[in-house]
């Protein structure tokens, strides 16, 4: 346990850049689970490609569809929930976990947003 974690009582959890997240898992294809914690709506209106949707409040009760076994990368609109989601899933023992923030930021830098039809 860190300083911050003992200082604070919350697990702390390492942040990504959009463009290290996408050199390090999306161009090299190391496998990973790409995870956006928005609602279904949000979802449906504009995801980073090859992410799965479970909704910040479902996801404790849908911990077991994410593997442990793999780095979990967590995104939302802002960086809140992702944060939140983050906690919970280091808290519930998973060790690899990195919040790419919000799906804002990733869209500002002109990366690929998909669209359902």
């Amino acid at each position: 346990m860190n300083l911050l974690s003992r200082l604070f009582g919350g697990a702390t959890h390492p942040l990504i850049r959009p463009d290290e997240y996408t050199a390090r898992y999306v161009t090299a294809k190391t496998p990973h689970t790409l995870l956006d914690v928005r609602t279904a709506e949000e979802f449906s209106g504009g995801h980073i490609p090859g992410a799965v949707n479970i909704s910040l409040p479902d996801l404790p009760q849908k911990l077991k569809r994410v593997s442990s076994k793999k780095p979990v990368i967590l995104y939302c609109r802002s960086g809140n929930r992702s944060a939140t989601a983050a906690k919970l899933l280091l808290q519930a023992g998973y060790t690899e976990v990195y919040d790419l923030g919000g799906i804002i930021d990733w869209q500002r830098q002109g990366l690929p947003v998909k669209r359902k039809a």
